[in-house]
């Protein structure tokens, strides 16, 4: 995410980091290399030069000058500028209606159709809302087809009329279905086309008139860079959308889109969405965003998905093995399976401080972890709960049942020993104190 700006704003950052004295000429070949990487990631001209002259301002104001450690005091800046810049804080969601209606827009290809599945899947799972979805795009009988399979993945109703042609007429039958249902959120997944057009227009506005939505969130593939917010500009027009959302954030993304977009509609940025899975949308949090294009990481965000996979009970249970050095490949198992459902593994792994860089040309996937599990697969339950008594006749077995050759197995084998060697270091930690073991 945002590889390339990183990058660059880290190389713009080694004119003054590491140095004990610095001069306005150090700061202002910093905030010109800035300005440079900004432009070069699609950011307008404009807001980038507004944002270099905001950041050179505060750096000669602050006293960066004198400053014990001028870089970092220079990156601080530059993250308090790109978390204003994106919206300052986390904006808030209104799904307070009888039911809430939420209408989403955008062009063909944005990834509408997608983001609205994500949205209820995300509304169901964790605000304990019951959606229902509505196909609204008369144009394109695929659309149709694509939010019923969405829906069907998710246990979500989808509400459709396949020959009517009046989309206005087709979301006040589903108002009509979702109270008749107990339905508390209807999300409206609208008609996209290659272009602004004033047909679209139209439809889309006639649609908001018709039903006075809660929230209209403008849906944005963040890999279209600056033609996004000059797309988003054409639509709040018409629209006044309450909100934005960021999509494709897993390609190939240079982020004029998420930088810029607030700047020119005034309106927050409220989802960030990321590859296909329905469980791949995130609040949009401005503060997280630039840690991130700063190459800070982000743990909370990483500890918040920990959170949702975590099991008091099994927590308890785990931690009690560890202290009874009893931790075998079931309970690594288990944990796989638990790391897996918190999403993607490169992404997860860009959230820790200091590793995005690292891994951003190494091919992390979801697959990642099919060898080891299909190693653990290969043993008995006997050989699972005892690893000790894997012999060399039943390694011959293992790995010729997961596909693998003996020295894998043996490498995997002594990986976990040494696993095993660390858990052995925190039985010396106090009673519910290990990592991943507290209580929330």
């Amino acid at each position: 995410m945002f590889n390339s700006l990183s990058e660059k704003l880290e190389s713009a950052f080694k004119n003054i980091k590491g140095q004990g004295r610095i001069s306005e000429l150090n700061i202002a070949n910093t905030v010109k290399d800035i300005r440079r990487a900004l432009v070069d990631a699609d950011v307008n001209y404009k807001i980038a030069k507004e944002f270099t002259d905001k950041v050179k301002e505060k750096a000669l104001g602050e006293k960066v000058l004198l400053a014990v450690n001028p870089g970092q005091q220079m990156v601080k800046i530059v993250q308090d500028e790109l978390t204003e810049l994106m919206g300052g804080s986390e904006s808030e969601f209104n799904i307070s209606g009888s039911p809430a209606i939420i209408l989403i827009a955008g062009l063909q290809g944005s990834g509408k159709t997608t983001f609205s599945g994500k949205l209820a899947n995300y509304l169901k799972t964790k605000k304990g809302k019951s959606p229902i979805l509505v196909a609204a795009d008369i144009y394109r009988p695929a659309a149709i087809d694509q939010l019923e399979v969405l829906g069907g993945q998710i246990d979500v109703p989808v509400y459709s009329e396949r020959e009517n042609k009046d989309a206005i007429s087709i979301v006040q039958g589903a108002i009509k279905e979702a109270r008749a249902k107990n339905k508390n959120v209807i999300i409206v997944d609208t008609a996209g086309r290659l272009a602004v057009d004033e047909v679209m227009m139209n439809e889309v506005a006639g649609i908001k008139a018709a039903i006075n939505p809660q929230e209209i969130l403008f849906v944005v593939d963040s890999m279209t860079g600056q033609d996004a917010v000059n797309t988003a500009a054409a639509f709040n027009e018409r629209l006044d959308f309450t909100g934005v959302v960021l999509t494709k954030l897993d390609g190939d993304t240079r982020g004029g889109a998420a930088l810029s977009i607030k700047y020119t509609v005034n309106k927050p940025i409220k989802f960030a969405s990321s590859g296909e899975k329905m469980d791949t949308l995130d609040v949009f949090y401005p503060d997280r965003m630039a840690q991130r294009i700063l190459g800070m990481g982000d743990i909370v965000s990483l500890v918040e998905k920990a959170q949702e996979q975590f099991d008091e009970k099994e927590a308890a249970r785990l931690e009690k093995k560890i202290r009874k050095n009893q931790f075998d490949f079931e309970d690594f198992k288990t944990q796989l399976e638990q790391i897996k459902k918190m999403g993607n593994i490169k992404d997860l792994m860009g959230m820790i401080p200091g590793v995005g860089k690292q891994i951003k040309d190494v091919d992390i996937n979801d697959n990642s972890f099919k060898g080891i599990e299909a190693m653990i697969n290969s043993m008995t339950l006997q050989e699972r709960r005892n690893p000790d008594i894997i012999s060399p006749s039943r390694k011959t077995r293992i790995a010729k049942g997961a596909g693998k050759d003996i020295a894998e197995l043996n490498a995997f084998l002594k990986q976990f020993e040494q696993m095993k060697g660390m858990m052995k270091m925190m039985n010396k930690m106090p009673k519910g104190m290990m990592p991943g073991m507290g209580r929330r």
